[in-house]
């Protein structure tokens, strides 16, 4: 015992605490994910951020101190994201062929997403910048945090509701598609990646990554598309929004 006091008392006080306690947190998830056969509920990002929360509050941890370790993963991120072209590139023939389809796709989901969230955040009477903050929410944090601070949102804000709803698809898509009984094949794969992809960004092409190919690689442009076309049309739309209020 006084040999774990000493190796906690040491890693709390450097980055390998932060970089230690996500990589233990996600192996974890993940074998508990696989174990459970990749149900949607049992998503490790979901539960490594719930166990990592947890861990800093209990333990006092400062997040500086966590990220300080964390950020060699945080820069992964970006690669990933790159590597997410891949698939798409080996696709690249069907897609010139329904490009109109997914444009209009990307264009429709996100003006729904952006005004439901409005217009739901209006009605309950939140304040300006929240509802600005809440917007983007459809985007990848980054971005979400680029639109929300050219508007007039809070920047840290739009990065918890952009991660909040990745994790919300990550989870419900499964049984919001089965719902709608889009097939678990052939186009089926296509519509659900492409739709995962352009409403839950990293986290649900993520998902769909690990669920099927076709999947995966639609998810993958889903969120890429998303986050160029919001990142155009959104600051037209919420300065035309305030100029109403």
């Amino acid at each position: 015992m006084p040999d774990f006091v000493e190796l906690w008392v040491y890693l709390s006080a450097t980055p390998l605490f932060g970089l230690t306690a996500t990589l233990v947190a996600y192996l974890l998830s993940q074998a508990v994910y696989t174990r459970l056969g990749q149900a949607p509920w049992a998503n490790p990002v979901f539960w490594t951020v719930l166990v990592l929360a947890a861990l800093l509050t209990a333990t006092g941890v400062s997040y500086p101190t966590y990220f300080a370790g964390a950020q060699f993963i945080h820069f992964l991120l970006g690669p990933a994201v790159v590597a997410l072209a891949w698939p798409l590139w080996q696709r690249r023939t069907e897609l010139r062929r329904r490009w109109a389809r997914l444009l209009l796709a990307s264009l429709a989901g996100g003006l729904v997403a952006s005004l439901s969230a409005i217009g739901l955040g209006w009605a309950l009477g939140l304040p300006e910048a929240v509802l600005l903050s809440m917007a983007p929410k459809l985007v990848t944090a980054p971005v979400a945090m680029g639109i929300a601070d050219k508007t007039g949102g809070i920047p840290a804000l739009a990065a918890v509701f952009s991660v909040m709803t990745g994790l919300t698809g990550a989870l419900a898509g499964k049984y919001l598609f089965d719902a709608l009984r889009i097939p678990t094949a052939g186009e089926g794969w296509r519509v659900r990646g492409f739709a995962l992809g352009a409403s839950s960004h990293g986290i649900g092409a993520a998902r769909a990554l690990q669920v099927n190919a076709d999947a995966g690689a639609y998810a993958g442009l889903g969120l890429g598309l998303q986050a160029v076309l919001v990142a155009l049309w959104m600051p037209l739309l919420l300065q035309g929004m305030r100029a109403l209020w």
